[in-house]
């Protein structure tokens, strides 16, 4: 019988209350550094984009910083940096974040700014083009002059997905970009970002009773609307193969990518799991299964790495989502010998089960990444949000290390026997530079 490895949980204390305007807040101090991270999520993300507006959802990220009700354009970036602190926002297949590191000393900084846009960020036809701009440079960066950009993330998700929700392109296109219009930028805020449709997280130095006086103070007024009913973006799995190929002018070296539908993060979180630690059993370090194979021994790819999710949020998404394995090879790669090689192992997998100690091994490695994360401030706060916003449970962070520690070896076998070729979608991308397809 294997052995289980013992993991504790982490003991972050957690507080929640919710204001009269619907705003749900997480609290989780720790006086042991003069520092706090403050993180407000919007249930609102790349899923939710409406046709015909490909890329909104981080396009409105970008407006939410170019001033707001009572402050100017850049000054939010003042603020922030003036207090010795840092800041950012990211978007999400279904949610966007918002989030500020900064001295203890100024946490009734951040929690003003983050009201203030609440209320309103500046929605002006100056902002919006500034703004389609700065976007359409990001792509430009990011995915089309980089090689490999866009892979898998971007390119998997119409393989495997029929609904515009899960196949759309999150970054969008030029054309959808440039016909936003403020219009729409205020129906997009008005839908999606309201009070009940958020929450507030702060971790750190900070007194819980004086933090909770200046929430309400700052954010107890901010008008009141209804969140949007949530939406249901499921669709069914794949009834064969899926497959795709293309050619990345950029790309020196071949590569593929493979996806496979897992359950229910969320509604059938206990069948999920064992996924997440099936990813890393096959890919998590040179001892790892198909690092030893591929790698090592068949020399078929120069690298590999699996995951779940499109965007690497294995415990921050909603159905529906994958597990995912994306490999470069080297010139004249054979992705169909790579795919067969990837068959056989799970197979093994499925039909010998692990080897001694291989659990234990990933699992500790897994738990070493989640305590590690959480050393931070902000690997607190933004998660916390992030688990109140989907499932209700912050403290289902401090949860984690310990389940993962639970997976058993037959749950990892059930959960290699269902990655079956029949229910795979493939991308594989063929080199455009410095080498023969």
């Amino acid at each position: 019988m294997a052995r289980r490895i013992k993991i504790p949980a982490t003991k972050y204390p957690v507080e929640r209350f919710t204001l009269a305007n619907g705003l749900r807040v997480v609290l989780t101090p720790d006086r042991s550094a003069p520092v706090v991270g403050v993180a407000v999520v919007y249930d609102v993300g790349i899923r939710s984009e409406p046709e015909g507006r490909t890329g909104f959802a981080h396009l409105f990220e970008h407006l939410m910083f170019q001033g707001s009700e009572n402050l100017e354009k850049l000054a939010h970036f003042r603020h922030v940096q003036g207090a010795g602190g840092t800041f950012n926002g990211s978007t999400h297949l279904d949610y966007t974040d918002y989030f500020e590191v900064l001295p203890s000393g100024a946490l009734e900084r951040a929690l003003f700014l983050e009201a203030d846009r609440m209320r309103g960020p500046r929605l002006t036809e100056e902002n919006l083009l500034n703004q389609i701009d700065v976007v359409k440079e990001e792509i430009r960066v990011n995915v089309l002059n980089r090689p490999y950009g866009g892979f898998p993330w971007l390119r998997l998700p119409p393989v495997m997905f029929s609904t515009f929700p899960n196949a759309h392109d999150g970054y969008g296109s030029f054309g959808d970009l440039d016909s936003a219009t403020v219009a729409d930028a205020q129906a997009f805020f008005d839908r999606y970002y309201a009070c009940g449709n958020a929450t507030l997280a702060v971790a750190g130095d900070f007194d819980v009773a004086k933090a909770t006086e200046m929430i309400h103070r700052h954010f107890g007024d901010v008008p009141a609307r209804p969140a949007p009913a949530l939406p249901n973006f499921d669709e069914p799995d794949l009834a064969g193969e899926k497959r795709d190929v293309y050619t990345d002018k950029l790309a020196p070296l071949p590569g593929v990518a493979s996806a496979w539908r897992v359950p229910d993060p969320i509604g059938d979180f206990e069948a999920y799991l064992p996924f997440v630690v099936l990813a890393e059993v096959l890919t998590d370090g040179d001892a790892s299964r198909l690092v030893e194979r591929l790698v090592q021994r068949d020399r078929t790819v120069t690298s590999i790495g699996g995951y779940i999710g499109f965007m690497g949020d294995e415990f921050q998404v909603r159905n529906p989502t994958a597990m995912l394995l994306q490999a470069h090879m080297p010139p004249g790669g054979d992705a169909e010998k790579v795919l067969r090689t990837v068959d056989e192992e799970m197979e093994r997998l499925a039909a010998d089960g692990l080897k001694p100690g291989e659990l234990e091994r990933v699992q500790a490695r897994i738990a070493t990444h989640l305590l590690r994360d959480t050393d931070a401030v902000l690997g607190r706060a933004l998660p916390m949000a992030v688990l109140e916003l989907q499932r209700g449970r912050p403290e289902m962070l401090n949860e984690l290390p310990k389940l993962v520690g639970e997976v058993t070896e037959a749950q990892i076998v059930a959960a290699a026997a269902t990655l079956r070729p029949e229910r795979r979608a493939t991308v594989e991308v063929l080199p455009g530079a410095g080498a023969n397809a």
